[in-house]
């Protein structure tokens, strides 16, 4: 049994980091996986109700303030941990996309562009960025000003205008200097 395993949310200035560890039984019948961000948010969500029907999975994540304490890496990392050791039944093999594992005892490797490579981390990617989508949009509903159900976090201007305006939320990772640097004032 091979898991595959990817992350959401990296480079956000607002929001945790998502993993998400994905084994597709033989036999799945899945068409369509790809790098979730070459797909549409149409098909993302079709494709990730299969996934959550048909695989075996676990969804973990490290939240801002893990983030900010051990930094964004080490919490992709973490949560990365967290997908792999949640699933409920042990792989024989994990691969992970990007160039980089966490420390762990898995047998495992990572794979650059793996999602967009191996079906099962693409299905892993699709879930990580679906489920934390679905937190920024609802987070959204509490910080309006920051139009997190439109940029998920990401600095983009609108964001960048609201943090200059209103300042960070517990939301906001305080180590990134976009943040800390409204922090301050």
């Amino acid at each position: 049994m091979i898991a595959g395993i990817d992350e959401a949310g990296r480079g956000p200035l607002a929001g945790p980091v998502v993993a998400a560890a994905v084994i597709l039984p033989d036999g799945h019948g899945i068409r369509g996986l790809d790098d979730s961000k070459k797909l549409t948010a149409k098909r993302r969500e079709a494709l990730e109700q299969e996934i959550l029907e048909k695989t075996i999975f676990h969804i973990s994540l490290c939240d801002e303030s893990e983030i900010d304490s051990i930094n964004i890496l080490q919490a992709t990392m973490l949560a990365m941990t967290r997908a792999a050791d949640g699933l409920s039944q042990k792989p024989d093999h994990i691969l992970v996309d990007g160039n980089r594992l966490p420390k762990w005892d898995h047998d495992a490797e990572a794979v650059v562009g793996g999602d967009a490579i191996h079906a099962c981390i693409s299905a892993a990617s699709i879930l990580a960025k679906e489920h934390r989508d679905r937190m920024m949009i609802a987070a959204a509903e509490e910080y309006p000003e920051y139009g997190w159900e439109r940029n998920k976090g990401y600095g983009t201007a609108e964001h960048m205008a609201a943090l200059r305006k209103y300042g960070p939320t517990p939301l906001h990772r305080k180590s990134f200097a976009p943040v800390a640097q409204f922090s301050l004032l």
